[in-house]
């Protein structure tokens, strides 16, 4: 290992804080290192390979990891244990960001283990890590010995008062519209990933050109810093191609066809259509002369027989204009769906597409049911969740299950942020939101079922969302050779598996909500971009109209079995009223209506929340309230209690937590000798507010409440 020497390059971007990338300084034993700062957000990435490969694995073994140290934000970690652990899901996604993104870039022949890390060692709250974890990995690579030469980079975009703003701030962040992932190469688009507030196709691919712009500059870096480092990235392996050529031609020319002839079928069940393939499979082999089967195993034949069909199907979309399962390229698959199928939960959606099929719930809770974020930059409560279940038994396959995997996390996320943009604000809903979606049948574009079927549970649910939400996923099939290409729309698992593009594009009849897109090849072109999203809002307003067809609009009311949630304003100087001395009065209101009250000071006065499982201990709880913040008016009657005894008459409480003096005089219109003869403590009586002096006591009177006899026109 030679000594590396600390270079470095600035990187200047309009309107964003200079990026400045070092290397030779830290984690010197690593292939490449690299750290990126901005502000005083620092991101140190690591890369190291084995120097040789495992003869077992076809692939590339590509292990990418992004962590936000506690440390860097100057916090400790919350829990038992108080340090870092696991990666959480918001680092899951950060690393999903990196791996699809670079991914692609590797050389076709490259089968080393390659793990790249990405630590965040310093914070600045107002600057986005994640923008710079996609560069701070390829920087790391491009100064590695690593065969890894074609730089990529992503940058945030957002467009914020109807200006595109590279890298934002975290508070800028709240105004934009358009928030968006880019990354790319100098040259074409790899990956993108955001959300938007219903925006139309050309103002996203409008996003996206302004970040490629901002790419370029930090791929020109990049390699900068490698000719500077100088460099000298080794020599791959010769893949050994085991597989005579005169062997190779023959199967060739013994299958091809035959499997094209199964492609041009059309079978549209995926079961049948793997069987119609594996019969040609199994018994070709089993044909094979002994000699044969030495100078060709089962292995080299499987992966020969996977190259040509892959081919057909391939061929047969860029040549005839078909699909494997008999689809025409931008055909939908038939669509089912029904809503309240799970009588039980607060909102339920079987949404059924071709053979993927997502049953979705909602459930409505209170405030107690938030979620805790606890992150190295942000802390808060989330009202709203949404979690992707994949059971292997989707796919008709058996696997240990073992808690959500990266892949479940992250289309979760998409499908959350898909259907966020359209749940009514804060102010106007009370609840806590949790979606859970169980995808028991998958083939492709599951994600996508799962924001149909949270759409259809939310209006089920009676949740007044903004507007429906629909998605769907487009596909490609480039030739890069000829140019030819073709786009599919709801690709079929095998269709994305061959494919080389993954784009799910969700939106309402207004705008695109969220969008997710990786590229299996070397990037497309804005040209192809737009294409793809043209004709993905086809797909995505013929599958709402199939959606209205089953419901149009949230239900009017909550179902009669969902909890029941309200809110009120008070003044901050009655929070201490409601909460009593130590909770003693919120408690006892608890108590009594068997309703949860929650309370906190927002914008200098007092939310006060009420949860419970009818509407009437709700409303009951309410009105406690009200009675202990309303203001004592002169001239009202109150029932109240008598809480206490005296020589001079009895203190009532008239109002929760108000008492005033009921003098003797006013008892009654007759002389009272002992007040203890008429009034007892405990007792329920009508009292009238006869006035409130200056020091804030109130005067009551309870006998001109009561009929006069000396005059029948003085008293009630």
């Amino acid at each position: 290992m030679s000594i590396k020497p600390i270079s470095s390059q600035s990187i200047n971007l309009p309107g964003s804080p200079e990026i400045v990338i070092e290397t030779g300084k830290l984690a010197k034993q690593a292939d490449g290192s690299v750290v990126v700062r901005m502000g005083n957000t620092m991101l140190l990435a690591t890369v190291v390979c084995n120097e040789e490969i495992d003869a077992s694995v076809d692939f590339l073994p590509l292990y990418v990891d992004y962590q936000e140290k506690f440390s860097a934000a100057g916090k400790i970690p919350g829990g038992f244990l108080k340090r870092e652990g696991k990666l959480g899901d918001h680092e899951v996604l950060i690393s999903r960001l990196i791996d699809r993104a670079i991914r692609p870039m590797f050389p076709d022949n490259y089968r080393y283990a390659t793990q790249i890390n990405v630590f965040l060692i310093s914070a600045d709250p107002e600057i986005m890590p994640e923008a710079l974890a996609g560069l701070a990995a390829s920087a790391a690579l491009m100064v590695s010995p690593i065969p890894f030469e074609t730089p990529i980079s992503e940058v945030c975009v957002a467009r914020i008062n109807g200006e595109f703003v590279i890298n934002p701030s975290q508070s800028a962040l709240e105004q934009a519209d358009i928030e968006l992932i880019v990354g790319g190469t100098a040259e074409s688009i790899m990956m993108v990933e955001g959300e938007m507030n219903e925006v139309q196709e050309r103002d996203m691919i409008a996003a996206i050109q302004a970040a490629h712009e901002a790419i370029k500059i930090q791929c020109e870096k990049q390699k900068a810093l490698s000719e500077a480092v100088g460099v000298t990235k080794f020599t791959l392996e010769a893949i050994d191609e085991t597989i005579e050529p005169a062997i190779k031609e023959q199967l060739w020319s013994d299958l091809y066809q035959q499997i094209y002839a199964i492609a041009q079928q059309g079978i549209f069940h995926k079961k049948q259509r793997k069987e119609a393939f594996k019969k040609l499979k199994t018994e070709y082999y089993a044909n094979l002369s002994e000699e044969r089967k030495e100078a060709l195993n089962s292995t080299q034949y499987a992966q020969l027989f996977y190259e040509m069909e892959k081919q057909a199907i391939r061929e047969l979309a860029l040549k005839d204009g078909k699909r494997i399962d008999g689809r025409k390229l931008d055909e939908v698959r038939p669509i089912a769906s029904e809503v309240d199928c799970l009588p039980a939960a607060h909102g339920s959606a079987l949404f059924t597409r071709g053979e993927t099929q997502s049953l979705t719930t909602v459930t409505l809770g209170s405030k107690l049911d938030e979620q805790l974020i606890d992150r190295a930059l942000t802390n808060g409560y989330s009202r709203f969740m949404l979690h992707y279940n994949f059971p292997s038994f989707c796919t008709g396959e058996v696997k240990v299950n073992r808690g959500p995997g990266r892949r479940e996390i992250g289309h979760g996320n998409l499908a959350m942020r898909a259907l966020k943009k359209v749940l009514p604000p804060d102010k106007d809903n009370n609840y806590t939101i949790r979606i859970v979606s169980d995808i028991l049948e998958s083939n492709g574009s599951s994600s996508m079922a799962t924001v149909c079927a949270g759409t259809l549970a939310l209006m089920d649910a009676g949740v007044p969302i903004k507007a429906a939400v629909s998605g769907i996923a487009m596909g490609l099939l480039l030739d890069e050779q000829t140019g030819k290409y073709a786009i599919l729309s709801d690709i079929l698992s095998d269709e994305d598996a061959l494919g080389d593009m993954d784009f799910k594009v969700t939106g309402t009849e207004n705008g695109i909500t969220a969008c997710q897109m990786d590229i299996k090849i070397k990037g497309i072109t804005a040209e192809l971009l737009q294409k793809s999203l043209e004709q993905a809002k086809g797909g995505r307003m013929h599958i709402l109209s199939e959606m209205n067809k089953t419901l149009a609009q949230p239900k009017e009311t909550y179902k009669a079995h969902a909890p029941r949630v309200s809110s009120m304003t008070i003044p901050k100087n009655m929070i201490g009223a409601v909460i009593g001395p130590g909770g003693k009065v919120i408690q006892e209101i608890q108590r009594k209506t068997g309703a949860s009250v929650m309370i906190e000071e927002v914008d200098g006065a007092g939310i006060v929340k009420f949860f419970g499982s009818n509407q009437e201990g709700v409303e009951m709880a309410e009105q406690e309230v009200r009675s202990l913040v309303a203001e004592p008016t002169p001239g009202e009657v109150y029932h109240g209690t008598v809480k206490k005894i005296v020589d001079f008459g009895a203190f009532v409480e008239f109002m929760p937590g108000k008492e005033g003096l009921l003098h003797i005089s006013a008892i009654a219109w007759e002389r009272v000798e002992d007040v203890a003869s008429v009034l007892e403590v405990g007792g329920q009586i009508d009292v009238k507010l006869l006035s409130i002096d200056s020091n804030g006591k109130y005067k009551l009177s309870r006998k001109e409440l009561l009929p006069n006899p000396k005059n029948p026109n003085e008293g009630a």
